[in-house]
C-alpha cells in the first residue's frame, strides 16, 4: 500500500489558529473518499474539519500522531493525546467498503504500525488496534499471540494482522551445523549434523548426521540445538499447546 501524506499541504492551508478548540479523537477513524480530514478523525472539529491530513491510497492508511496533533495545533485544535499515541489508522469508510460490508459492521483488529521484511520479529510497538468492516478468519484477538514471532514475509503498514503471517523465529538456517541430542530412561547420546532447512523452536527438520551421512528427523529445541525421541515429542505437544490457545 503506497502512502501518500499530504500533512505538509495541510500545515499551508490551515492559516491561523483558530482558539485551541479542544477535541477527541474518535474511536472509529475512517474516510469515505480517501482524503483524510481533520473531521475523520476528531469529534468536534468545527470548521477545521475541512482540513486535509492525508491521503488514502489502499485500503488504510497509518499516520503519525505527532505530526497529526501539529497540524491539528495548525488548524487551532487541541487534542492532548492522552493515551500517548504513536500512530493512527484511517479504514476505509463504509462509502468505499460498500453496503455488504456495512452491513457486518465495523470490528476491532489489529494492525501493523510499520513494514516488517520477513523474518524479523514482531514487537508490542508493531502493532495497533484499528476498525475494520470484517477482519481475516484467523485474525488474532489478543496482541501477546504475535508479539514475539517472526513475519513469514514483508508485510505492510496499515495491513490487517493474521495468525498466518507469523510463524515462531528461525533459530536454525539450512546449512548450520547443529548438535542433535536424545535423552531418556538414563541414556544420554548427542551428535553432530547439517540442517537440511530452517526451523523455529518446535518445528521437525531434517538433519544430516555428519559422520554417517544418515538423514534424521529431529526438533528444533534452540539456537544450533535439536533433539529426538521423547524430548522431541515433550517439544512439540509444547508448541501445540501454546497455538491452540491463541
Amino acid at each position: 500500500m503506497r502512502l501518500i501524506l499530504v500533512l505538509a499541504a495541510s500545515l499551508a492551508l490551515a492559516g491561523p489558529a483558530l482558539a485551541g478548540q479542544a477535541v477527541t479523537l474518535k474511536a472509529d477513524t475512517t474516510d469515505a473518499d480517501g482524503a483524510v480530514t481533520l473531521g475523520d478523525l476528531f469529534d468536534g472539529a468545527g470548521p477545521a474539519g475541512g482540513v486535509p491530513i492525508a491521503t488514502r491510497t489502499g485500503a488504510s492508511v497509518v499516520l503519525d500522531a505527532a505530526l497529526v496533533q501539529l497540524a491539528a495545533r495548525r488548524a487551532g485544535l487541541d487534542w492532548p493525546n492522552a493515551e500517548g499515541l504513536k500512530m493512527i489508522v484511517v479504514h476505509s469508510g463504509p462509502a468505499v467498503a460498500g453496503a455488504a460490508a456495512a452491513a457486518r459492521g465495523n470490528i476491532d483488529v489489529l494492525t501493523y504500525t510499520r513494514n516488517l521484511a520477513a523474518g524479523e520479529i514482531v514487537q508490542p510497538t508493531d502493532l495497533v488496534w484499528g476498525k475494520a468492516a470484517a477482519g481475516p478468519a484467523d485474525a488474532p484477538s489478543d496482541p501477546e499471540s504475535v508479539i514475539g514471532l517472526a513475519a513469514k514475509r514483508a508485510l505492510r503498514a496499515g495491513a490487517t494482522v493474521s495468525a498466518h503471517d507469523v510463524g515462531a523465529a528461525m533459530v536454525v538456517r539450512t546449512g548450520d551445523t547443529i548438535t542433535v541430542s536424545y535423552d531418556a530412561d538414563g541414556i544420554s547420546l548427542s551428535l553432530q549434523g547439517k540442517a537440511m532447512a530452517s526451523g523455529g523452536v518446535g518445528e521437525t527438520i531434517s538433519v544430516q548426521n555428519t559422520a554417517s551421512k544418515k538423514v534424521v528427523q529431529a526438533t528444533v529445541s534452540g539456537p544450533g540445538q535439536a533433539v529426538v525421541g521423547p524430548g522431541a515429542d515433550q517439544i512439540r505437544t509444547v508448541r501445540a499447546t501454546r497455538y491452540a490457545t491463541r
